[in-house]
């Protein structure tokens, strides 16, 4: 409401908005009917109070057609419409718009002060006129003379009951609307809030995903990754070293090479939709659900081609131990596949390898045909590390030693661990690869220094990786030695 007592308009929720300031159709239509009932009313009282006054009749119709619709404002300016009923009151004009003036302006937005103001300027108005009224028509009545008191109790009475219950129900009217379009507005915030919360539950939803997907991306290519490069760095060694029947080992062998490539380039394009971002989860789901289960397959064949190229080995008399690891590499490829989600709970529970581990690492690499020293400076601390951090340390050595055996064949590498105080460091520096040193032909996804930087990175270490000036290359971590250090 208005300094000037004038409501603003607001319409109904699911209401079509009425003309000018009503809210509702039906609003304005209530107030024109009780206009139109307000203004045949004064025009009757207008022609006896011009009567009465000796007035001639056009005035009191005039007076009567002035005052009666003024009541179709009473949700506009409420004020204004009690003011009017309170200046005609001497004229004992507009019962009915005295009464809807006033519930009006008791159920608006007008201030307290404002209605207690009015409410008793009409009651003293109608107090005044009803005593003149009451006394004078006791007056005409010589057998009934009742005393002052008399007359203006009954003065008090009528006031009290003209003015004081349209008053009091326009309060509480007005009262459970303000309480109702409270309510409403917190509803309305309240869904507003709890729409913002689920669309934020939403993002943080998936955002776990997509770090769910990178995790389980970096597990399966630090579990998967590994053994199937030594597999095909050992079916390359069979080829170049079966001497008898060496047509059909070199077949065996050449086919053993071509599943672990193949092997390799079906778990890269499942690392790509694990990383993927993009799409809901229900979208998402299905190529992931799938993706393993090509890897099986597909870790099924290298096993068989495996255990083939073992056979001819046998037939010619060439039964090696490369062999022997070129079906055990088998086994462990698609054994590690068929359990990757398994191996990567375990590795959540603490349950992966340790710093303990590492000299059978460097010992594949070694019987693979790499020149691999390692160096310890130190001991652990006691109780050693967390299962994080010696985990961490094993797959950054694990993903050095394998990018060795795709990128640089021949070169001599060099694993150095380092126990300080409080942290724990790990290098891993290769030369350059030898000259004439022919490639396994190993596909590469370039997702193996990107997992080991989000391993290192996630539990505050330091994580370097670049060339040297010899030509080789260079992986440094660094990791505290506590949780939160």
């Amino acid at each position: 409401m208005t300094a000037t007592g004038a409501i603003e308009a607001t319409g109904a929720r699911d209401a079509p908005a009425g003309p000018w300031w009503w809210p509702r159709r039906r609003s304005a239509v209530l107030d024109v009917s009780l206009a139109v009932v307000s203004t045949l009313e004064t025009l009757f009282e207008g022609l006896d109070f011009a009567h009465d006054a000796g007035l001639p009749s056009w005035a009191g119709l005039l007076l009567g057609l002035v005052v009666g619709p003024v009541l179709v404002l009473r949700r506009r300016w409420p004020v204004a419409v009690v003011l009017v009923s309170v200046a005609v009151t001497p004229t004992q004009m507009g019962a009915l718009l005295s009464v809807v003036g006033l519930y009006s302006l008791a159920v608006s937005d007008a201030p307290r002060r404002v209605i207690g103001l009015l409410a008793g300027m009409s009651l003293i108005g109608t107090l005044v006129s009803s005593f003149f009224t009451i006394r004078q028509d006791v007056g005409g009545e010589p057998d009934f003379q009742p005393p002052t008191w008399f007359v203006l109790v009954m003065a008090v009475a009528v006031a009290l009951v003209v003015t004081a219950p349209p008053v009091l129900w326009g309060l509480y009217v007005g009262a459970r609307r303000r309480l109702v379009e409270s309510l409403r507005e917190r509803a309305d915030g309240l869904e507003r809030e709890l729409s913002l919360l689920a669309d934020r539950a939403e993002e943080r939803a998936e955002w776990a995903r997509n770090e769910e997907r990178t995790r389980i991306a970096r597990e399966m290519h630090d579990v998967v990754a590994h053994r199937v490069s030594l597999m095909v760095v050992h079916a390359a060694a069979l080829q170049a070293v079966a001497l008898k029947d060496p047509e059909k080992a070199s077949r065996n062998a050449a086919l053993v090479g071509d599943m672990g490539r193949q092997a390799l380039t079906e778990l890269r394009e499942m690392l790509g939709v694990l990383r993927t971002a993009e799409g809901a989860s229900g979208r998402s789901s299905a190529p992931v659900s799938d993706e393993p289960e090509r890897l099986v397959a597909v870790a099924s064949k290298v096993k068989s081609a495996a255990e083939a190229a073992g056979a001819g080995a046998r037939g010619s008399g060439v039964r090696s131990e490369v062999s022997v690891q070129v079906a055990e590499a088998g086994v462990g490829a698609g054994g590690e596949v068929r359990a990757g989600a398994a191996v990567v709970t375990a590795e959540a529970e603490g349950e992966g390898p340790s710093l303990v581990e590492l000299g059978d690492l460097v010992g594949q690499s070694r019987a693979a045909g790499m020149a691999v020293e390692l160096s310890v400076d130190g001991v652990a601390g006691e109780g050693g590390y967390p299962s994080g951090v010696e985990q961490t340390v094993y797959r950054v050595v694990q993903e050095a030693l394998t990018n060795v055996h795709k990128h640089a064949p021949g070169a001599e590498a060099r694993v150095r661990l380092a126990h300080r105080e409080g942290e724990v460091a790990v290098q891993v520096e290769n030369g350059p690869s030898e000259r004439g040193a022919a490639g396994v032909g190993l596909p590469s996804g370039g997702n193996g220094l990107v997992g080991m930087r989000e391993r290192v990175t996630g539990l505050g270490g330091v994580f370097v990786s670049g060339p040297t000036e010899a030509g080789g290359f260079r992986v440094s971590a660094v990791l505290p030695g506590r949780r939160g250090q």
